[in-house]
């Protein structure tokens, strides 16, 4: 068996919304109770934050970005790599580097699960999404929307 490459310590967070501000929320497979919008790393260096936002998205919920609006917030978040994950990375690498999108879609877009990834998905308003996903630096980007999505 061909062992898997390290994971790029690059990554998008990517905020789906609906105009009403309604936001997208999926549950981990690898965590259950685990909640948080769509995230992915980098398959490759050359591969642009853009580029990852749409095919991250695709892959976790089959929604094609096509049909809203994928919007660059221009922000990054650099957090320390949960200690469970670590060993998915080269050796010595502890951090990662986030680059967020917000994508507005509207509201009644179907959700298709990659189940391997996902178990589960909701619709929440924004305050009450970001009181339920798990990791700090979601909240504070769902906590943003407004501000982004006008």
């Amino acid at each position: 068996m061909i062992p898997r490459p390290f994971k790029i310590p690059l990554s998008v967070l990517v905020v789906i919304h609906t105009p009403a501000l309604d936001v997208l929320l999926i549950n981990r497979a690898d965590a259950p109770g685990t909640w948080q919008s769509v995230t992915g790393s980098k398959d490759h260096e050359d591969e642009s934050f853009e580029e990852t936002a749409i095919r991250e998205v695709h892959e976790e919920t089959g929604i094609h970005v096509a049909i809203g609006t994928l919007a660059d917030w221009n922000l990054e978040n650099v957090y320390d790599i949960y200690p469970r994950y670590l060993h998915r990375y080269a050796p010595g690498v502890t951090r990662n580097r986030e680059h967020v999108f917000g994508l507005c879609v509207p509201a009644g877009t179907p959700v298709t699960l990659n189940p391997r990834e996902h178990t589960a998905f909701q619709w929440l308003t924004w305050r009450k999404a970001a009181d339920t996903c798990f990791s700090p630096s979601n909240a504070e980007a769902i906590l943003m929307l407004p501000e982004f999505s006008q």
